[in-house]
């Protein structure tokens, strides 16, 4: 091939330079590898002499017989160093890309050889060990599935002695065979950028003495369709194609359009040589020879290159002939022998396309007997699978032994068993392994391993860290040191040594981390006990070995396998109580534990260490109970005697040592109704057992036999003592007494709380007493503990205080109660009474003969003949049901309800009930029921198909005891059941829980087949009267007159009186969006019609014509046109069977049209109808993605509506179809959708819920791009809020709130980026974190959803703190900080952080005004602890004040720069004014409101801020992270405002030395008096309250945090911080509070002469404030005067716009009108202005001089300017004006101007907004026929098929579809013209 390059020379004769000699030589001699025959032959050649062409031929012939003939696969010895290769990426680490090479070759690319730019920036980032903004890390920058051209750069062997390649990216390396005057225009290159610039980037080629160029506009189709929208970055790998080459080469513009790329192909027009041919080229090439290893091409006249079998295409393998035209690739080019190699194979055909198939799915997979399909003495072997599918075997996995192996095994037809190990992608086939050691291992990836499991392995290696373990040969774990053994090792190594075989037990596998833990502690490896693995694994009860990773205050924490872990709360830790747990624990400990609860969804669970089999506590109450003899401990359980019945309970006596004592009536039950009735039965001398004391005195021993409370006391699960009580737990306790504000609650232990009214219950309380009696048991969760005075708060709500699934609660009530009533009767039983013994043993369901004795006046009937005389039986007017009786007649009924209290019983003539169906009943089966009978904690209810009688609870929680009138049951309403139990007890009663409350009906429910819908309005014309007769049939063609117009309907008249009906979707055949159809028909006109169905008048349904009750049926008609006009008519479909089935036809994600019928505002839903038969709901979040129309619906939803609807889903419960109006409502990864707040949990997030009850949650890390101090404070339940849904892995949804996920389009500024693991951080980075708890070495600081740093105490605070207790006080739980990353430990997951103000910039943590001393002063001491207890009191007095300012803050953080001066003061914003925005028309805070009290209009300045044009656009897009210098307070930026809306009057001044001064003298004397009275004691307490108050001042004047009280206090703040226009700004606040408008302007002229000349933006700020003070409180010449020397001294533009703002916002519209006409004569260059004035124009309604505006404009700007300005009034007119008008300049503008296609794009989402979808259609019509760029046309295609997709039909999309097609293939008949 030398020779042929040689022979033919492009552009004449090349001689051979002399370092392409010097460099083949430096080749022969480098022995490292075995030179191929190829490279042997090429020698050869090189070394014979003579004339070139003479031996052409000879050489030509024998350069086939060596090297293409054999089709040698490519293998590691064939690879040499300046080897050019395609790859494509296989893995991306963060320092690492691992590359896929032809024949499962692996090559690796480290960082540094990506490109020069890029190097240098991770250069800079390492000197200035600080991350950089712009510098993207490799996964961003590198996908799996990309091809790459590379360059071998070294082949080494590594510590295992296998041959590693390295390879380079380096355009300089890939491309430096090529000059400058080589490039040629549609040459393929591959570069990287080298930097961004104005209008484009600059792109690295590597080609030296050229400057590569590429455009903006030519990179906007790649980052829209391959960069999801995002600029390129800095070492971006790219193809790109040369578009023009100017000066030989030297500037070259590119282009990366995918379109242009992957079309590009290799010309001989380009005059590529051997040297400098590239791999990924695609060439036009013709088959020279056939052999079966491949296939020898000729390409680009003069080349011949080799494609082996196994880059042949697949689909035409077999079928390649010589001659035949091909394209083909080049994978790479030896640059010693120059031996070509290509693929076939359709994906490496166009270029910039990535590799789709990246894995096996048989991976790990053992296969027996696979035939050998062909051996290569140096590369491997290849095998055919049974699949048809070609795999392949390096030449090392073939045998187990490396140097010699049996060739003749590997003959053709052979066949092995062999696995599956790898996967190559350019290869696309599966790498096998022989190898014995492979076949049988049993972990050959880190998949293989799971959590929990027993392995074995070897040690590896000893580190200090741990112990590494070779579990296989590509895996290895490591076991930390405290996992070594169970008890802490100091010399591992005496036990351990290299070699040893060990067993070890999983702890964690993470495949993709390729991270394997184990344990080798012996307790754990061999524990027999149950592994926990995830947090659905931990059933209550169940025992398992874990160990202790930390010992706290509160208890310790367990882990298991797989990071599940628990807490042991300080009560479970021992049966006795330990106050310090860390003296008693240790981390590393191997502890058996139990467990008590779990809650998988919060990956919460609460153990104990006190196991059920333990005897200890039981003989410590032996001991207790010998010691104490006959006393009864609080918490004991007793059994006791009754001895007698007072007014309020019973006496008893305690056994065995008959101690006497009292049990309230109400504490004989949990449920309030069953006290009584035991009370009531029980008698003297009867045994209870297992009854708890509860408190006792000298006197008095208070029981309890609340089964509730009892099984509490004997789980351990009641708070003993106080310390216990910590915020957030639940306890069992029972109500003590009921006060107006709130209800106290007791525990078993005898501690109490308060539940206050405000959190009493979920609902409104007006009465306490309405919601709990004295004596209920309730649940109560702890909200706040006051230590100090042993109090506690508690919420009692059941949102709070939820103890599972409510089901699962409300069926054990129900339980619990029944089998309270069977005790109740087996006291009755024991009654000497026939009567009472009678009704003991009836029970609800049995069936009685009796007779009727009298019918009394409200319809109840009391019969007699019942098994006693004296038995009083009673049926209710209801339960007659409908029967007429009379005294004496014999009647069946059946029992509901013994009343054994009255001695009553309540009967039923209902036949259902009386003749119950024998059907057999599933467990868990819904079924309709009708309340039948209401106890007062249960009800019974009928089975509508069977007449069962059932029993359900009306609670469904002990709390849940209050109902509204309108919640409450009542007798006769439906119910939907599902039933727990299929056979009556003895109780008679099936037990089922209730279903959704909107399920049940009013009424008596009938069949559904007979019923309407509760939702279904029926219409009063169709109902009134009866239904007359008619003759019609269906496709009778009638005349009637419209009698009324409905929503979805019109009611017509026909002849004889019939009434008849039309539908609305039975008016037009086309019906267009957003109309109303109904409206079309006018009351009294007269219509022609066909009968198309008749709906029969009670049941709803359309009956057949067949039918006989068809005659009375109200006609279905129809007046669409094409109805009419047709004979053969369409009749409604009559013969299903219930609506159910009719809307199974609609499959999940079609489109519908569908018309508005309601808004239903109580369900939140639209109900809408398809067709007359056919309804849908849509529900309200699925109506819109805009809060707007969320909050408004009806405002954007009119009755009688044309909507296009998706089709999300059958509603199961009735004939609905569940409809979206966003698209199908799936929540998938990435999907943004609304919904809505269910629970806002402190510190942790929020749950929000979806339709179709869909959970998700998000963390406190997701709600927002920026953190704040209270994140979730703006968050209420039942609150909208727009989500997107980050992953589904769970049941619940992982959701993110921050506006760059929900609205990525925005690009809003993230000032606290996402940090989902530990590999998103970099060491010295800033970032902002919660306070998750303060630790025993320092404080955790949560920096994402699961990554938490630890700062050491050292690097918390310059101060120190005395007690680490106090770092609680100071450090809250949810407290933001700002934190500097020290150090990062990836293989522990662990983040060191810092607080200190020199790391981060920021104050310290701790104010200065605590006076604490410096952790260097360690001999200083504390000041006393008093003093500082009322320093701490007046902190948090401020504090809550300023809790109140908070809407005031800053909306920019305003950190510092330089880290010299932490402690200077930052100023908080406060006052009662709104402060001017000076922003530029770029960055903008949107403010539009006045924020000024109308009390206070005489007393304060309002400064506004400018609205421009992007304000909407960019109102949340604020630079937060503007540094300033620290030497100095922040000052104002332009994009950044401040608002004080803090009262003037809640300000408080510096207090005098004596208190507080007295309003008048009369106040005084008294003072006075009461002074000379005191006692010398008195005035020593007043000496030292004095001394504390002037302490206090002195530490507030300390204070850096403090705000200015005064004009001294500001005096200093602008001496120490002159440039700062926000102390300037408000020191005139400060002025204005007090009305002194002359201090205030003095102040600000003293701000202007003391501001450095050179902060032109500062003293911009204090000129605009100072004109908006003179025009709130000067006069017009004072306002006149000071503009004019504003413009003297600033830009004047900027002073003008901000004038014109002020008087805009004060509605000075005549003045703001005089200055725009100044401004138009002295900027009439300036287009903003033109906007801006025409923008106010139509804001005012002046239409016609907005018009004039326009053509002034255009005379006076330049023509460039003119159709940006043009279009910019046409979307004002939109916005703001006409909207004809609008369409009109965009017509004119564009029919000057037809090829701009961005007034295109704007004219199309204006006229989507505001215009028809008719007039839609017709603009992307003419668009997508004019003459643009491909490109262009593209992009026009694209959106016209998305806006069909949202609006059209299938067929419209269809339309667009073969538009698209005609116009591509007319291009491209153009082009091969």
């Amino acid at each position: 091939m030398t020779t042929l390059e040689e022979s033919f020379p492009r552009g004449g004769t090349r001689k051979t330079l002399k370092s392409e000699k010097a460099f083949q030589q430096s080749f022969e001699q480098d022995n490292l590898f075995d030179i191929s025959t190829e490279e042997k032959s090429t020698k050869r050649k090189k070394n014979q002499k003579g004339p070139v062409k003479t031996k052409k031929l000879k050489i030509e012939n024998r350069e086939s017989k060596s090297v293409t003939d054999k089709f040698e696969i490519l293998s590691i010895e064939s690879l040499c160093e300046g080897m050019r290769i395609l790859g494509c990426v296989k893995e991306v680490k963060d320092l690492e890309l691992v590359i896929s090479l032809p024949s499962g070759l692996l090559g690796f690319v480290q960082v540094t050889e990506i490109c020069d730019a890029y190097t240098r920036k991770l250069n800079e980032q390492v000197a200035c060990e600080e991350p950089l903004k712009d510098l993207v890390c490799l996964p961003e920058l590198f996908s799996p599935g990309m091809l790459v051209r590379c360059v071998v750069t070294s082949l080494g062997i590594t510590e295992r002695g296998k041959k590693s390649v390295k390879l380079s990216l380096n355009p300089k390396n890939v491309n430096g065979v090529l000059s400058a005057e080589a490039l040629k225009p549609g040459m393929l290159l591959t570069g990287t950028v080298s930097s961004l610039e104005d209008h484009g980037y600059l792109i690295d080629t590597g080609v030296s003495g050229s400057r590569a160029f590429l455009p903006l506009q030519k990179a906007q189709e790649y980052i829209q369709q391959r960069n999801k929208g995002a600029k390129l970055k800095v070492g971006q790998y790219l193809n790109c194609v040369i578009e023009e080459v100017k000066g030989s080469g030297g500037v070259v513009t590119l282009s990366i359009g995918p379109s242009e790329v992957s079309t590009a192909i290799a010309t001989e027009e380009q005059n590529w040589t051997l040297n400098n041919l590239l791999p990924g080229l695609v060439v036009k090439a013709q088959v020279q020879k056939v052999t079966p290893l491949g296939v020898r091409l000729n390409f680009l006249s003069f080349f011949t290159g080799q494609v082996d079998f196994m880059h042949l295409d697949p689909k035409k393998t077999g079928t390649y002939f010589p001659n035949q035209q091909v394209r083909a690739c080049i994978l790479c080019i030896h640059p010693q022998t120059r031996v070509i190699r290509l693929s076939l194979r359709p994906v490496f055909l166009q270029p910039g396309r990535s590799l789709t198939r990246l894995s096996c799915q048989y991976l790990g997979a053992v296969l027996d007997d696979v035939p050998v399909q062909g051996f290569f003495s140096k590369a491997g072997a290849t095998f055919r699978l049974k699949d048809g599918a070609l795999a392949y075997a390096r030449l090392s996995h073939l045998s187990d032994s490396n140097n010699f192996f049996n060739t003749g095994n590997f003959k053709p037809g052979n066949t092995h068993k062999c696995r599956i190990i790898d996967y190559s992608q350019m290869d696309q086939v599966a790498l096998l392994s022989l190898r014995t050691s492979i076949i049988e291992a049993k972990y050959l990836r880190y998949h293989d391993i799971k959590p929990g499991e027993v392995i074995k392995g070897t040690v590896h290696t000893l580190k200090p860290y741990g112990m590494l373990v070779k579990v296989s040969e590509q895996i290895k774990g490591l076991v930390p040191s405290m996992h070594l053994a169970d008890i802490p090792m100091k010399n591992p190594e005496k036990k351990y040594h290299v070699g040893d075989e060990v067993k070890c037990r999983v702890l964690l596998c993470d495949p993709e981390a390729k991270k394997l833990l184990l344990t080798l502690k012996k307790t754990l490896v061999e524990s027999k006990l149950p592994a926990i693995t995830c947090y659905t694994d931990a059933k209550p009860c169940l025992q398992t070995h874990g160990f202790i990773i930390r010992v706290k205050d509160c208890g310790c924490i367990v882990k298991f396998y797989n990071d599940v872990q628990g807490l042991v709360p300080k009560h479970e830790l021992s049966g006795e109580y330990i106050p310090d747990p860390e003296s008693v624990f240790y981390p590393g400990q191997v502890v058996k534990v139990a467990v008590l609860n779990c809650e998988p969804s919060k990956e919460r669970m609460l153990l104990s260490f006190k196991l059920s089999s333990d005897p200890e506590p039981k003989k410590e109450c032996m001991r207790q109970s010998q010691k104490k003899g006959r006393t009864v401990n609080i918490g004991q359980l007793v059994d006791v005697k009754v001895l007698e019945k007072t007014k309020d309970g019973l006496e008893v006596a305690i056994l065995p040592h008959n101690t006497p004592a009292f049990i309230p009536t109400t504490h004989l039950s949990d449920h309030i109704a069953n006290g009584p009735l035991l009370y009531h039965w029980l008698q003297t001398g009867d045994i209870l057992h297992r009854v708890l004391c509860l408190s006792q005195s000298e006197r008095h021993v208070l029981l309890c036999r609340k089964p509730a409370l009892v099984s509490t006391v004997e789980g351990g699960q009641d708070p003993k003592n106080f310390s216990e009580i910590h915020p957030g737990m639940l306890v069992i306790g029972f109500v003590k007494s009921i006060k107006d504000y709130g209800v106290f609650v007791q525990f078993p232990s005898g501690l109490s709380g308060l539940a206050p009214k405000a959190i009493m219950s979920d609902k409104f309380v007006t009465s306490t007493s309405d919601h709990f009696v004295e004596g209920q048991t309730v649940v109560a969760k702890v909200t706040n503990v006051d230590e100090e005075k042993h109090r506690m708060l508690l919420s009692l709500r059941l949102s709070d205080c939820t103890l599972g699934d409510s089901a699962t609660t409300s069926l054990l009530l129900l339980s619990q109660c029944l089998e309270e009533l069977q005790g109740v009767r087996s006291l009755m039983s024991n009654r000497d009474s026939v009567l009472i013994q009678t009704l003991a043993e009836m029970t609800p369901g049995m069936v009685l003969d009796l007779e009727v004795q009298e019918v009394l006046e409200d319809g109840s009937v009391l019969f007699s003949g019942g098994p006693v005389p004296e038995l009083v039986l009673r049926a209710s007017r209801y339960h007659r049901a409908g029967q007429e009786v009379e005294s004496g007649q014999k009647k069946k009924a059946v029992i509901l309800s013994v009343d054994m209290l009255k001695l009553e019983v309540h009967v039923s003539l209902c036949q259902d009930l009386v003749n119950r169906k024998t059907k057999k009943l599933k467990k868990g089966s819904e079924h309709q029921a009708i309340v039948q009978y209401l106890e007062e904690s249960f009800a019974i209810a009928s089975l509508v198909e069977t007449g069962h009688l059932t029993a359900f609870s009306l609670t469904s929680h002990l709390n849940d005891t209050f109902r509204f009138d309108s919640e409450k049951l009542l007798v006769g309403q439906g119910v939907s059941l599902t039933l727990k139990t299929t056979e009556p007890g003895v109780s008679g009663l099936l037990l089922a829980v209730e279903g959704p409350a909107a399920k049940r009906t009013m009424g008596k429910t009938r069949k559904e087949s007979e019923t309407v819908d509760e939702d279904e309005e029926v219409d009063p014309p169709l109902v009134v009267g009866t239904v007359k007769k008619h003759t019609l049939s269906i496709g009778d063609v009638v005349t009637g007159t419209v009698k009324s117009i409905k929503a979805t309907h019109v009611v017509v008249t026909l002849e004889d009186g019939v009434v008849g009906c039309i539908h609305a979707s039975h008016i037009l055949d086309d019906v267009p969006l957003g109309t109303s159809p109904t409206v079309k028909l006018k009351v009294g006109k007269t219509v022609t019609a066909r009968v198309i169905g008749g709906r029969d008048m009670k049941t709803f349904k359309f009956l057949p014509i067949s039918h006989p009750k068809f005659i009375r049926t109200i006609p279905e008609l129809s007046v669409r046109p094409s109805e009419l006009e047709k004979d053969s008519h369409t009749a409604l479909n009559t013969h299903s069977v219930s609506p159910l089935e009719k809307i199974k036809q609609y499959q999940a994600g079609q489109t519908v049209t569908c018309f508005l019928k309601r808004y239903n505002v109580v369900k939140k839903w639209l109900e809408v109808e398809i067709a007359p038969d056919i309804r849908g709901r849509i529900p309200l979040l699925l109506t819109s993605l805009s809060f707007k129309v969320l909050k408004h619906p009806d405002k954007k939803f009119q009755i009688g509506q044309v909507l296009r609807a998706t089709v999300v889903g059958p509603d199961s419960s009735k004939a609905f179809l569940c409809l979206s109006l966003i698209g199908p409502h799936k929540l998938v990864k990435g999907e943004v959708a609304m919904g809505r707040v269910v629970k806002v949990t402190p510190n942790e997030g929020l749950t929000v819920s979806f339709p179709f009850g869909k959970i998700g949650r998000v963390s406190i890390f997701h709600v927002s791009d920026s953190y704040s101090e209270k994140p979730l404070e703006d968050f209420v339940p039942q609150q909208v809020v727009r989500c997107c849904v980050l992953s589904t892995t769970d049941h619940v949804l992982t959701l993110s709130l921050r506006s760059s996920r929900t609205n990525p389009m925005t690009k809003s500024k993230i000032e606290d980026p996402e940090i989902n693991s530990i590999k998103d951080l970099k060491e010295g980075q800033l970032l902002r974190g919660y306070v998750k708890a303060v630790q025993l070495h320092g404080v955790l600081l949560g920096l994402g959803p699961s990554i938490v740093g630890l700062a050491r105490y050292p690097h918390v605070s310059q101060y120190s703190l005395s007690k680490k207790a106090l770092y609680n006080k100071y450090l809250p739980e949810g407290k933001l900080l700002t934190a500097k990353i020290l150090s990062l430990n990836h293989k522990k997951n662990l983040v060191e952080l810092s607080f200190l103000p020199g790391d981060t910039g920021e104050l310290d943590v701790f104010s200065a005004s605590l006076e604490l001393p410096l952790v260097k002063q360690e001999g200083k001491k504390i000041e006393a602890e008093k003093r500082d207890q009322n320093r701490n009191e007046e902190k948090r007095n401020w504090e809550e004040k300023e809790k109140t300012n908070q809407k005031g803050q800053l909306k920019s953080k305003l950190p510092y720069k330089e880290k010299k001066e932490p402690q200077k003061p930052r100023i908080k914003k406060q006052g009662s004014w709104e402060c001017l925005e000076s922003g530029s028309e770029q960055e903008r805070v949107n403010k539009k409101q006045k924020i000024a009290d109308p009390k206070e209009d005489d007393s304060c300045v309002e400064l506004y801020y400018r609205e421009g044009e992007e304000e909407i656009e960019e109102m949340n897009m604020l630079p937060k992270e503007k540094m300033v210098k620290s030497a100095e307070a922040p000052r104002l930026q332009l994009s950044s405002g401040f608002i004080w809306d803090v009262g003037l009057d809640s300000l408080t001044p510096a207090l005098p030395l004596e208190g507080k001064s007295s309003d008048s003298e009369e106040d005084e004397k008294p003072h006075q008096a009461m002074q000379q009275k005191k006692s010398k004691k008195e005035r020593e307490l007043e000496k030292q309250r004095a001394e504390k108050e002037l302490s206090r001042i002195e530490e507030a004047l300390m204070d850096p945090g403090r705000q200015p009280e005064s004009a001294d206090d500001f005096d200093r703040l602008v001496l120490s911080s002159p440039n700062s226009s926000i102390l300037w700004l408000q020191y005139m606040a400060f002025h204005l509070q007090a009305t002194e408008i002359e201090k205030a302007r003095a102040v600000a002229e003293r701000a202007l002469k003391t501001i450095s000349f050179r902060e032109e933006q500062e003293k911009l700020n204090v000129w605009v404030a100072l004109l908006n003070l003179e025009n709130m409180y000067g006069s017009q010449e004072s306002l006149a005067k000071v503009f004019e020397r504003a413009v003297q001294y600033n830009e004047p533009f900027k002073v003008f716009l901000h004038l014109a703002d002020i008087y805009t916002k004060s509605e000075k519209f005549q003045e703001a009108d005089e200055l725009y006409n100044r401004m138009l004569k002295r900027f009439r260059q300036e287009k903003a202005v033109w906007i801006k004035y025409g923008a106010f124009l139509l804001q005012r309604g002046h239409n016609d001089a907005s018009h004039r505006i326009l053509q002034r404009a255009l005379k006076c700007l330049p023509n460039k300017e003119h159709v940006d300005v043009i279009a910019k009034f046409a979307q004002l007119e939109f916005q703001l004006g006409d909207t004809e008008r609008a369409k009109a300049i965009f017509e004119n503008t564009l029919s000057t101007y037809p090829k701009r296609t961005d007034v295109w794009s704007i004219y199309i989402d204006m006229t989507i907004k505001h215009g028809s979808q008719k007039e839609v259609r017709d603009i992307f019509e003419r668009v997508i026929h004019l003459s643009l760029a491909p490109k262009r046309m593209k992009f026009f295609f694209k959106r016209y098929l998305d806006y069909e997709k949202q609006h059209g039909t299938e067929k419209d999309m269809q339309t667009v579809k073969a538009k698209a097609l005609e116009y591509v293939e007319s291009k491209s008949s153009v082009l091969e013209d």
